[in-house]
């Protein structure tokens, strides 16, 4: 009777130390939702940095095609606002030319804005 309650014992005692022993000897690497952050794989790391530098370079052209339509139209409009003084004389300012005048003005905010990179 005690040999094989002995059995018995050692028997549990191997199923139960036997998961334990074999996760020792073979780690499981962590899953993405165990990582600590800042310890990512440097793959995902440079995979990153990619993404976002390119998202920066796509801002950044797409920050200088608006500039230059920007430039375009302030170029337009002050060319137009010169041509409609040039017709009027010292007792006439039409109200197109203030206007345009305003539009030159919050253009070239906006203007102003795109180049600090806001």
């Amino acid at each position: 009777m005690r040999k094989s309650f002995a059995c018995g014992v050692l028997l549990l005692a191997g199923f139960a130390l036997g998961p334990r022993a074999v996760a020792q000897q073979n780690p499981v690497p962590p899953t993405a939702e165990q990582r600590v952050p800042g310890q990512n794989a440097p793959e995902a790391d440079e995979q990153r940095q990619r993404a976002e530098k390119e998202m920066l370079k796509e801002a950044n052209r797409q920050r200088q095609a608006e500039l230059k339509r920007d430039t375009d139209k302030l170029l337009t409009l002050a060319t137009e606002l010169k041509h409609s003084v040039d017709q009027s004389n010292e007792n006439t300012l039409s109200l197109d030319v203030i206007k345009k005048a305003d539009e030159i003005e919050h253009l070239a905010h906006d203007v102003k804005q795109k180049m600090r990179g806001n």
